[in-house]
């Protein structure tokens, strides 16, 4: 069987961000099949043979199933058989979602998908700066805008290399220039080294590292990132915490759907969730809902207001549940 008549997506390669993506294109091709298709999305450690023979099984009414397994270098001998086994026996109305981050564990398992035909998405880490450029401007293009060489360039010196972040900023700027993305708006949001950002505050910030937090704010104001790009980024960190800690169990491409969030944004929120409790989360929307009115022109020190920040959240973070 070929990888255009095969139902089978092997998504492979180290890229986090790239999986994430690679298996919502393929749960959003199965719906444009089939609106009603049912998703199921599992951890490959995780799974009995019992429960995959099932999902793997032909519906009774003939409906479209996506069945992902994540983390597939950790899955045990017995599931890799039956994929394999499946894949030499194939059923159309499934689409069956693959992924492994490469590496040497359970490589028999990405040959034999291989040679039954699956088609391979490749989602290599992107170690070369020609590749980043190109990421940074096929990112700026997805959301409707244009950046330029130069522009692109800097937006790499100033956000550095992680993926994830530099999806985020770019769907940023061009939000907030209307489309077109030049130099100096690149410079004017993003100066300073590439590892401080406001990304870079409010991941430790959202986990209640007080002292990590504060330390990446002085390096990132030091180097003159805007104080409304960090209020920014402590507010999206809080409120995907918050969005994903009410949302209830679900997959994750179930979740991302329905809250609208990237997969990778929504795995890390769920890690950073942890800890919280209600009240706590409450807490901390507040603290940066003052915080936006603040750097935006309340206090006559912006600084001194992110730093109150950080400590409010750390604090909020460490409430317990029962707390009034």
């Amino acid at each position: 069987m070929t990888a255009a008549e095969s139902s089978i997506v092997l998504v492979h390669g180290e890229e986090e961000l790239l999986r994430g993506r690679a298996v919502s294109a393929a749960v959003a091709g199965a719906r444009r099949s089939d609106p009603d298709c049912d998703v199921r999305e599992l951890a490959a450690a995780a799974l009995a043979p019992g429960e995959l023979f099932d999902l793997l099984s032909p519906s009774l009414f003939g409906s479209t199933r996506v069945v992902a397994i994540t983390d597939a270098h950790e899955a045990g001998k017995d599931i890799v058989g039956q994929l394999l086994d499946y894949a030499r026996d194939q059923l159309p109305e499934i689409v069956l979602v693959v992924v492994h981050p490469g590496g040497a564990r359970n490589k028999a398992l990405v040959d034999g998908l291989r040679a039954a035909g699956a088609r391979v998405v490749p989602c290599p880490r992107l170690t070369r700066a020609d590749e980043r450029l190109s990421f940074v401007r096929s990112e700026v293009r997805s959301h409707g805008g244009t950046i330029d060489a130069a522009a692109a360039a800097a937006l790499l010196d100033a956000v550095g290399s992680d993926l994830r972040e530099l999806a985020a900023t770019c769907g940023q700027l061009v939000s907030d220039t209307g489309g077109r993305v030049d130099l100096a708006t690149v410079q004017r949001y993003h100066r300073g080294r590439a590892e401080v950002s406001g990304f870079s505050v409010a991941d430790r910030a959202v986990v209640g590292d007080r002292a990590g937090a504060l330390e990446a704010l002085r390096w990132a104001l030091s180097v003159g990132v805007p104080h409304v790009v960090v209020a920014d980024a402590l507010a999206d960190g809080v409120r995907s915490v918050g969005q994903v800690a009410s949302a209830g169990r679900a997959s994750t491409a179930e979740l991302a759907r329905a809250l609208g969030m990237p997969p990778w944004k929504l795995e890390r929120a769920r890690k950073q969730a942890r800890g919280w409790s209600e009240r706590g989360l409450h807490r901390a929307m507040a603290v940066v809902a003052d915080l936006n009115a603040e750097v935006k022109g309340t206090v006559a020190d912006p600084s001194y207001a992110l730093e109150r920040a950080i400590r409010l959240l750390a604090e909020a973070h460490a409430e317990p549940a029962g707390r009034r």
